[in-house]
């Protein structure tokens, strides 16, 4: 089957895609809207009042407290996107190259995890981490103490919920980009006399950078809005910018608040996101140039 390419100018593909797209732009700007005119709202006695006032972000650039969780939200969703395409790439890799027999196997053992309910593998790994549980269980009957892995109800517990619910999307992502690159090219370097690693490091690495580049997008873009393991796996110790947006919304009821804070959040995120494409546009143009002086 051919495959015809056409230009974005093109219009027939513009006719196509339009009705989805206006579909898309209204169902994301109309609330993207209608919370930026909230924030300019003011609250009394708890009730809403229609006005037009700038208190709300004077009162949000002026706490550093909602900036200290907001950039420990972008630390830990950063810390998470890292940890996410560390752990998925040797995982990604034996998929595709080394156990390709199981391949079927742990597809479906990753889809399962991965359609299986947060909050039922969040509570798992609450009892799994428990003081009582069979973790800390096991260690004591090897003699390291009945709370050597005290680490529930701390950020590193929420790391750990974080990373083991959104590393399925770096796997997939990781693993359909590494499954489309041409064998015969990772079998030329071996032929010219290169180590696996360094088959890895030149060929397969940079060849799988668009899979890795869009799970982490994804994972970034999920971590910096999560909600239940900061809560029950980190017990509310170190609130992140989701929880914090939840109690001033339902808690405090101020919603010209949580809708600053909403706003501040999607800023950020499409901040850090338009940095991390420039970056990587420009990496791929610098590799792009090298290629064509050889």
């Amino acid at each position: 089957m051919r495959i015809t390419r056409k230009r974005l100018s093109d219009p027939s593909l513009l006719l196509a895609t339009l009705p989805l797209t206006a579909i898309m732009a209204f169902f994301f700007l109309v609330p993207l809207v209608m919370t930026a005119l909230l924030s300019f709202q003011g609250t009394q006695y708890y009730r809403l009042i229609w006005t037009w006032s700038s208190d709300t972000w004077v009162d949000v650039f002026t706490h550093w407290h909602y900036w200290s969780i907001l950039i420990r939200t972008l630390t830990m969703a950063l810390i998470c996107v890292v940890l996410c395409i560390l752990i998925s790439l040797p995982v990604a890799y034996a998929m595709v190259h080394r156990v390709r027999t199981l391949e079927n196997h742990i597809t479906i053992l990753i889809v399962f995890a991965f359609l299986t309910d947060a909050v039922l593998k969040t509570f798992g790994w609450v009892l799994f981490l428990d003081r009582t549980g069979i973790m800390n269980g096991a260690l004591a009957a090897l003699g390291f103490g009945t709370e050597a892995t005290d680490i529930l109800f701390t950020p590193t517990a929420t790391m750990l919920g974080m990373v083991y619910n959104l590393l399925p999307y770096t796997i997939f992502c990781i693993y359909l980009s590494m499954k489309r690159i041409d064998r015969d090219l990772m079998l030329a370097a071996y032929d010219a006399g290169a180590s696996r690693f360094r088959t890895f490091w030149e060929v397969t690495l940079p060849l799988a950078r668009p899979g890795i580049f869009a799970g982490g997008i994804l994972v970034f873009v999920l971590a910096l809005g999560v909600f239940l393991e900061p809560k029950v796996m980190g017990g509310g110790t170190s609130p992140m910018a989701a929880e914090l947006i939840r109690q001033t919304f339902e808690t405090r009821v101020n919603w010209p608040l949580g809708a600053a804070l909403t706003l501040v959040v999607i800023v950020i995120g499409a901040a850090t996101l338009a940095i991390a494409g420039a970056v990587a546009l420009r990496a791929s143009k610098t590799a792009t140039a090298g290629e064509g002086a050889e």
